[in-house]
């Protein structure tokens, strides 16, 4: 059994303090894929990019201290990607890291967020419809995908615990979420919904301002999605909302061999 950990940390050496090394050694993922790590490869501490019986492959943008992704693997891929490579545009923030495995191929994305102003949500738009070509050009080489992370919007209303409030709130806004409806009219599977379709009050993401996670007032923005031939080999798709340590907690797979 392969496990597969997806996790927004919002800030690598921030939840180094919190008891990272110590989880992820407890956990022991084949994979772990971290998102908004807000450090650039320069940045990193031995201690982060030599963890015991791990490959680490760390992407960061242009920007310091904002968004970047980082992909730890107990096997090394055949090959890693850094980017879409479709445009400087989609590419120069650090959100994207494509590792190559033996039976699939897995995206590491931290999806943009809409919610600062107009500009910012049809930037998120267009690197919605980049994933889309990339993956689909991808399925065209025949390749299986799993894209895992964090893509800042809830898809329906079982996906967040307030929905008529948050209507005209981006990460819910119905061309957001119509863009969600595309991605799975074109194959690809939550892998969460289509086990668990009527799991209510699953969330990965809690506002810090409103002591939301104590109420469990939140939005499930994480996702493992899979082309259909590999979700056949998904034995669970599981949410850890007891791991703390950030506003986001962690989603996993579990893929059979």
């Amino acid at each position: 059994m392969i496990k597969i950990i997806s996790w927004n940390v919002n800030g690598i050496r921030a939840v180094l303090k919190k008891g990272f090394l110590e989880w992820i050694q407890g956990e022991s993922p084949d994979i772990l894929c971290l998102q908004e790590t807000k450090a650039s490869p320069e940045q990193i501490p031995d201690e982060l990019r030599n963890i015991y019986a791990y490959h680490s492959f760390w992407c960061g943008g242009e920007r310091k201290g904002y968004s970047g992704v980082t992909t730890y693997s107990k096997t090394k891929p055949l090959s890693e990607v850094y980017g879409f490579g479709l445009g400087d545009e989609f590419d120069r923030e650090g959100r994207i890291l494509i590792t190559e495995h033996p039976d699939f191929t897995l995206l590491n994305i931290y999806f943009p967020n809409g919610q600062k102003d107009d500009d910012r949500l049809n930037y998120k738009l267009r690197f919605y419809d980049a994933t889309l070509s990339f993956c689909e050009y991808c399925r065209k080489e025949g390749k299986e995908l799993i894209i895992c992370g964090d893509y800042n919007t809830a898809h329906n209303e079982i996906d967040l615990a307030r929905p008529k409030d948050n209507e005209n709130v981006s990460g819910f806004l119905r061309i957001e979420r119509d863009w969600m409806d595309k991605w799975e009219a074109h194959g690809y599977i939550d892998t969460f919904r289509k086990i668990y379709p009527s799991s209510k009050d699953a969330y990965t993401w809690w506002s810090l301002r409103t002591a939301a996670r104590e109420r469990n007032v939140g939005w499930r923005l994480d996702y493992f999605y899979s082309t259909p031939e590999i979700f056949k080999r998904i034995k669970d798709s599981y949410i850890m909302a007891d791991v703390v340590g950030s506003d986001h907690c962690p989603v996993a797979i579990r893929l059979g061999v």
